[in-house]
């Protein structure tokens, strides 16, 4: 499963998954094997043949389960078989049994003394992998410590504050490792009486003697750690989690660096704006227009816009990560992972459009609606030219965002009546819409 490797949007799809199983199995599905109550226990001698799902504040699989196995509660203690996906949200969940496919964890202290045929994902406090455990694809982790002692067929991902690596790892560790140096529980944990017990591991990355992983290791933390000869069979980087501070430019350096980000900034809004003018002059001057002649409405709807794409991206990442659990709990892992990469996506379009709305379209048309302000003052017939009312927008522009604190305040209303403004033009597209007449042939 390569698409476990890229560290970028790994946690993201773990804190999705495991935030929506509390949701999903907040009461049994009707549709299939649905088991609720204080204790719940599927005995040693008992068979289920269909997808399971449990909420139960204890809970102890002893027998098999012929699909997947999705559960909530307060301890759960997997001594078992699960044939497919084992979804678990809980205080304490042990793993002793078997998994056929993938297990997604999530809890204060979760405890591994099985075996994963496939990967782990799982998120919470502490993660305890013991010795003899084992993994067979990939590990990825976000909590506060972990220790692993076990064996792991693939790749490794960590991210924690105390982590101590005891295992066998068949190909590559990426861990960032730091930013705590205390046991406190996270903020937002939804457990916070009765803790269970969880190994002690001391801040900071180590590497017992007995580990050795079998491609490269990436680790991010404060101090750099004293790694055996051979234990490591690739490569090893390490990056400063804090690096030294660089020393501070002098004023002629600062003066030279602000001068060339501004230079910058205009050519790149000069390139963005002979874009525009170049494939959508009217449109760019009808904006312009629309931002002349009803500027509080385009500042409302640029609020409004704001507003929407947030909602927009919260509702593509939930449906995203619905799709992936109901896959998984379909038993349909094929589609799992190929939804998930088209909803993020279709995030990327959204983020970019969005993007270059905010950052760029908003600037140009404000850049030419001041131009023409200031041809039009002067009674000039360039107020009508295609470029140059850009052109000395931009400049202006450019030359008001440096100024400190007003820039800000600028760009930012540039950018809510730019958007606001595209809004309106969309809006009033879609209301006089017209349906052309369907002919019918006599």
């Amino acid at each position: 499963m390569d698409q476990l490797r890229r560290h970028s949007w790994k946690i993201l799809v773990i804190i999705s998954v495991l935030l929506l199983v509390a949701t999903l199995t907040a009461s049994p599905a009707r549709a299939f094997d649905g088991r609720s109550g204080d204790v719940v226990v599927i005995d040693t001698n008992e068979v289920v043949n269909d997808n399971v799902f449990v909420a139960a504040s204890d809970f102890t699989l002893n027998g098999v389960v012929n699909g997947d196995l999705v559960v909530t509660g307060g301890t759960i203690t997997i001594n078992g078989t699960v044939k497919g996906n084992l979804v678990a949200l809980g205080q304490s969940v042990t793993l002793n049994g078997k998994v056929g496919q993938d297990a997604f964890l999530a809890g204060y202290a979760l405890t591994v003394g099985g075996q994963v045929t496939d990967n782990i994902l799982a998120a919470g406090f502490s993660l305890e992998q013991k010795n003899g455990a084992s993994v067979g694809s990939d590990l990825v982790y976000a909590g506060y410590q972990a220790l692993l002692a076990g064996k792991i067929g693939q790749d490794v991902v960590v991210d924690g504050a105390a982590v101590n690596l005891q295992s066998t790892i068949g190909r590559n560790v990426d861990a960032s490792v730091g930013g705590s140096s205390g046991g406190q529980l996270p903020l937002g944990f939804p457990y916070s009486s009765n803790l269970p017990a969880v190994p002690a591991v001391p801040a900071g990355l180590k590497l017992g003697e007995s580990s050795h992983i079998g491609g490269n290791l990436k680790y991010t933390t404060d101090l750099q750690v004293n790694i055996p000869a051979g234990m490591v069979t690739g490569q090893t980087t390490f990056t400063p989690l804090n690096p030294p501070a660089r020393p501070v430019p002098s004023a002629t350096a600062q003066t030279g660096t602000w001068l060339a980000d501004q230079l910058r900034n205009l050519i790149v809004l000069l390139l963005v704006g002979v874009f525009m003018m170049w494939l959508a002059p009217g449109w760019t001057r009808k904006i312009a227009w629309t931002i002349e002649s009803r500027p509080l409405p385009s500042l409302g709807w640029g609020l409004v816009g704001v507003f929407v794409f947030t909602l927009m991206m919260l509702v593509l990442l939930f449906v995203t990560a619905l799709l992936f659990i109901v896959f998984l709990v379909f038993s349909l892992g094929a589609l799992a992972w190929p939804s998930a990469g088209l909803g993020f996506l279709a995030m990327g379009a959204a983020g970019f459009g969005f993007t270059m709305a905010w950052s760029f379209a908003s600037r140009i048309i404000i850049s030419l609606l001041m131009g023409q302000l200031i041809f039009r003052l002067f009674k000039s017939p360039a107020e009508e030219n295609r470029w140059w009312p850009m052109l000395l927008g931009v400049i202006i522009f450019v030359i008001i965002s440096a100024i400190p604190m007003l820039g800000w305040l600028a760009d930012l209303a540039a950018a809510l009546l730019g958007l606001g403004a595209i809004g309106l033009w969309g809006y009033g597209l879609w209301k006089n819409r017209k349906v052309a007449p369907v002919s019918v042939a006599s």
